[in-house]
């Protein structure tokens, strides 16, 4: 028996994952996996099995699950109940778990965009043409210097009252 700590349950969706780290975990080859008799009721779920390396959740249930098992999931509570040979079961989720799992979920979208950003930033870096490209030389006598101008600049302070202005300068003398 082995026990999912991780499931998130998504009604709006129709697939049923299990991932490839969760299927290791339990003792199985992604290829070599073949559903047995020992499922819940004799139903067997059909489930799609996905190579992705980084997940925080051992398996996906989505509403075909749900309803060959005539499970009613309760978010609010964190409570799945489903019919049994004796009754109901009632099975209940953590809060720290799930909200972890939610934060946890959210850095690791972020990092991965991040990283998707990345690689697209330098595969378009990679179409750019040499001759397009140009490395400034690091040297003193080419390094650009800002030098103030000895201009001075008149700027109205209101449109209506040509009267009103400020001067700018970098070599006003202070009064």
């Amino acid at each position: 028996m082995v026990r999912l700590s991780k499931v998130l349950i998504d009604e709006g969706s129709s697939l049923n994952i299990i991932f490839s780290k969760t299927l290791e975990s339990m003792g199985y080859d992604m290829t070599s996996l073949v559903p047995t008799q020992e499922a819940f009721y004799g139903i067997i779920p059909s489930f799609g099995s996905t190579p992705i390396g980084q997940t925080l959740y051992h398996v996906i249930l989505g509403s075909l699950a749900l309803a060959k098992f005539m499970a009613i999931p309760n978010h609010t509570y964190l409570i799945l109940k489903m019919l049994a040979l004796n009754g109901a079961i009632s099975i209940h989720g953590d809060v720290k778990t799930s909200n972890s799992c939610d934060s946890e979920n959210i850095n690791l979208s972020e990092a991965l965009e991040r990283s998707n950003n990345a690689i697209l930033v330098a595969d378009s870096v990679k179409k750019i043409p040499p001759v397009l490209v140009s490395i400034p030389k690091n040297d003193s006598a080419t390094k650009l210097q800002l030098k103030p101008g000895q201009e001075k600049k008149t700027i109205p302070l209101q449109h209506d009252d040509p009267d009103k202005t400020a001067l700018i300068s970098t070599g006003l003398d202070q009064a």
